[in-house]
């Protein structure tokens, strides 16, 4: 519950900003000449872009979440029993060894949803962030193309 406290209040510091910076693009277009239009366009482009990134952030965690729940609702969430250092993080040899495995189930059933997001919990223990993102977003994508072909079948 911590954690999603603190997103939230992360998020409204950086809609806050976003919207300050949108407001001084938009005084520096009231101004009129030429320089400051210029200026201004290139401020509002900012708060366009931080608001993209923050709704491409949230999408892929509302949908990882909701894969989770899905899994976890099927008895298919990964237990987290690998071993710890002292500070914490999942001992590196352990967390290869899991990944080993993962990569394997994910490559006998290249088309299962649940196999890629094991891998990228996977991936996210060997330390490896950009690849489990990746892989996330794959699960996310097949998970949405089995729901497409679900709705679409004859009844």
């Amino acid at each position: 519950m911590r954690d999603r406290i603190v997103h939230a209040l992360l998020c409204g510091a950086l809609l806050v900003y976003l919207g300050l910076a949108g407001h001084r693009g938009v005084l520096l277009i009231q101004e009129g000449t030429p320089v400051t239009v210029g200026l201004g366009a290139a401020v509002l482009v900012l708060p366009l872009l931080g608001g993209w990134f923050l709704w491409r952030s949230l999408r892929f965690v509302m949908d990882a979440n909701r894969l989770a729940r899905e899994l976890d609702a099927e008895g298919g969430l990964p237990v987290d029993d690998l071993p710890r250092t002292p500070s914490g993080r999942v001992d590196r040899a352990a967390a290869d060894a899991a990944f080993a495995a993962r990569k394997a189930e994910t490559e006998e059933r290249p088309d299962d949803w649940r196999c890629w997001f094991r891998l990228a919990v996977a991936y996210h223990d060997a330390r490896d962030t950009p690849r489990a993102r990746r892989a996330m977003q794959h699960a996310i994508a097949l998970r949405a193309a089995a729901g497409t072909a679900r709705e679409r079948a004859p009844r």
